[in-house]
C-alpha cells in the first residue's frame, strides 16, 4: 500500500508539464527557487505549489542558504517508479514474446 501512495506521487507529480520542466531545469545542478520561477508564465505562488508536489513526492529536496531556497534532485527520487516500469516491461515482453511463438507454430504446417 505505502508503495502504491509513492508510485502514485510520483506519477501524478510526472504528469504536469511545469513539474516536468522544473525537474528537467534541475538536472543541470542546484537551483534557487526564484530563478526557477522567473522564466515561467505564472506567479511566484503558483511555482512554490508545483516544487511542494514535486517534494511531497520524494523528486527534489529544498535547502535555505541564508534567505535563499535552494532545490536539488533527490538522487533516488524515481527509483520505484522505475522498478515499477521495469517490471511491467519484463512481464509484457515475455508475454509478447510467448505470443510471438505461438503465433509462429500455428502458422507453421503440421
Amino acid at each position: 500500500m505505502v508503495e502504491d501512495q509513492v508510485l502514485d506521487r510520483a506519477y501524478s507529480a510526472l504528469a504536469d508539464p511545469t513539474r516536468r520542466w522544473l525537474l528537467k531545469t534541475l538536472r543541470e545542478g542546484d537551483a534557487r527557487i526564484s530563478d526557477l520561477a522567473a522564466p515561467l508564465p505564472m506567479t511566484f505562488a503558483g511555482v512554490s505549489r508545483h516544487i511542494g508536489v514535486l517534494e511531497s513526492a520524494g523528486l527534489v529536496q529544498r535547502e535555505i542558504r541564508g534567505r535563499e531556497h535552494w532545490l536539488s534532485l533527490k538522487p533516488d527520487g524515481l527509483t520505484m517508479a522505475q522498478q515499477w516500469i521495469n517490471e511491467q516491461t519484463d512481464f509484457w515482453s515475455t508475454r509478447a514474446d510467448a505470443l510471438a511463438a505461438r503465433l509462429r507454430r500455428k502458422g507453421q504446417p503440421g
